[in-house]
Parts: C-alpha cells; structure tokens; sequence
C-alpha cells in the first residue's frame, strides 16, 4: 500500500502511484522507456521533437499505449522560444488530442494560445520551466501544474540559474497551483523534502538514463553510472541557451571558444552543438563528442538497471526519509512519561 504522504495532486492527477514525473529526454523519451514508467508507477512523456513526422508521432503513440498496461503517459512538446516559419506546433496538439492523450508536458514558450484547444480536449497540461518567475506567468495564463528545474539539472536550466532547494521555498510562498521541482532529483529523500516543502511532486530525468529500458548504447549508460557530480559543465551562455551537459571534448571545446569570443554567435556554435553530434553518442557509446545532456544527480546513478528497480528504489529511500521525520512509538511513551 502507497503511503498516504505519497498521495499528492499530481498522483491524482496522472492516476500513479509515486508523485513523480520522468521528463521528457531527447531522442531518448520513446514508447519502451515511457510505457515502463507508466508499469512502474510514475508518469513519462514522449518527445514529440525526437519524431519529426507526425506519423511517427502517432505511430509511437499508439506502441505506448498497447505496452503501458493501462498507466498514464504523455506527449511533450517543447516549443522554440519564438515562433518560426513552418513550425508545426498547432499540427502537435491536434494529433495529441486526436490520439486522445490525456496528458501533455509544455516547454519553451508561453503555451497560452494552444490553452483553448488543449482543454476542450481534456488535456491536463504540465509547464516546465527553469525559475519561479516563469511559473508565476504559466500560473496566470492557465496550465494545471508547472515544474521548476533548477540549476542543477541536465539540459537547459535557464540564465537564472537559481538551484532547486530555492526554488522550492520561492514557490511555496508564490503559486497556487500545484507544482513539481526537478533539477538534481536522484534520491528518494529528496523526493520527501520536496513534498515537506509544499511540492506536489518532482522531475526526474538525469537518474534515469542508466535504466535499462533507455535505447541508448550501453557504453553510455556505463560512462554515466560511472560518473560523479562533478562531471558536469555549463555552456552556451553567450547565446542565452546555457546548457548543462556531461564534461567531454565537445563541451570544453564550446565554454573555450566562448571565452576566447563572448560575442562568438550561434553560427559559429553550430558544427559542435548540433544535436546530430549527440544523437551518435547514444547510437555508439562514445561519450566524448556530442553536447550530452547530464545533471548533478549523475553522482547517484550508480548501476544500470530496470527502471521498475530505480523507482522503487526511490520509493524505499522516501519511505526512510518520512520515517526519519516521524518519531518511533517507543520514542514517543518515552517523551509522554518524561
């Protein structure tokens, strides 16, 4: 039986059993990974941005659905900060809902003008973003929840660059709908002091790429299983897109060539940050090329192994923390006799 501390509006709202969400990864976030999160109990989403015809959406879709057994899955769709020609955003949503996906996962931009349309069709929708300031905004236009991810996650973790723990403590005190909080997430006590702290819920993404169920080459998941906290840097702040990803050539190429020239550009960026470059890293194993996302909570993924096994993991170390914060029977007659 799940504990009752367990029992949050994101479990409520996703129908899982754990208030966890496993964001979505690039290339990575395909039916085999996001149906294992619905068998073992948390919410995971597709990337629509890893299919870039629509049909392979759907198609990928519909796999999900026949390998989930029943547990709750979603679709992120992460939108370019400004709006570009041929971007099919509009086309995502409409396939989503025509797919009858009940759960979709926002990021990039403000996700207003697709508000309309998405709840017309019942979608609860989920707004990342990397700072209590952009949360308040999604609060105002309208999403059911929003995760916070902090500095110290894997991939883009905004200019703010405000760690988690702050996070929390800002949003407790500025939003009222529910809220999750990502960024350096890999222990199960980290997930009780998220929900101490009037979270609803947590992003997990860096801890779970060493899951068996990840189609990534196994060389890469033992490269990250092997690395420590300190394996990770930042980069591309100069074109306001700083990215933090596992410490290899490419990376330490990037920061250089950044501060040899604050105004290098995008351009110049490409031909390393492409990711084309990465894509091959997780194809072949070789973890020195490519701009790799990877967060802090790599010091805690120690061994590859079923994603089933990591989440309840997790669950028995969050069940240790509350048994931490709640004193012991004999404890207690002790202080009442005292």
């Amino acid at each position: 039986m799940t504990d009752p501390a367990f029992d949050t509006a994101v479990t409520r709202a996703y129908g899982t059993r754990l208030p966890i969400v496993a964001g979505g990864l690039m290339w990575l976030s395909d039916a085999a990974y996001v149906s294992a999160c619905a068998r073992a109990g948390i919410v995971g989403f597709l990337t629509a941005a890893s299919f870039p015809e629509p049909e392979a959406l759907r198609a990928e879709i519909r796999k999900t659905r026949e390998m989930a057994d029943g547990g709750a899955f979603g679709v992120n769709v992460s939108m370019l900060p400004k709006l570009v020609p041929g971007e099919r955003t509009a086309e995502i949503f409409a396939l989503i809902a025509d797919e009858g996906v009940r759960f979709v996962e926002t990021s990039g931009r403000n996700p207003e003008p697709w508000l309309p349309m998405l709840k017309e069709a019942g979608i609860t929708v989920l707004h990342k973003v990397p700072s209590v300031r952009f949360a308040e905004k999604a609060q105002s236009v309208g999403v059911d929840m929003v995760s916070i991810v902090g500095a110290e996650c894997g991939g883009h973790p905004g200019l703010d660059l405000v760690g988690s723990f702050v996070n929390l403590a800002l949003a407790e005190r500025r939003l009222k709908i529910p809220f999750l909080i990502g960024g350096g997430v890999g222990h199960g006590g980290q997930i009780t002091a998220a929900l101490a702290g009037g979270a609803a819920g947590v992003v997990i993404g860096t801890r779970f790429l060493v899951a068996e169920e990840i189609t990534a080459h196994s060389d890469y998941k033992r490269a990250l299983s092997g690395a420590r906290e300190t394996d990770t840097m930042l980069s591309m702040s100069s074109v306001r897109n700083t990215i933090r990803t596992l410490k290899n050539e490419t990376s330490q190429t990037v920061a250089r060539m950044e501060a040899e020239n604050p105004e290098i550009g995008i351009e110049a960026l490409l031909p390393h940050v492409s990711g084309k470059i990465g894509r091959r890293a997780y194809e072949t194993g070789d973890v020195s090329r490519g701009m790799l996302s990877a967060g802090q909570a790599l010091g805690l993924t120690d061994e590859i192994a079923p994603l089933a096994r990591i989440v309840d993991g997790l669950e028995e170390e969050a069940l240790a923390a509350l048994a931490r914060l709640r004193p012991a029977p004999a404890r207690m007659r002790e202080e009442i006799a005292l």
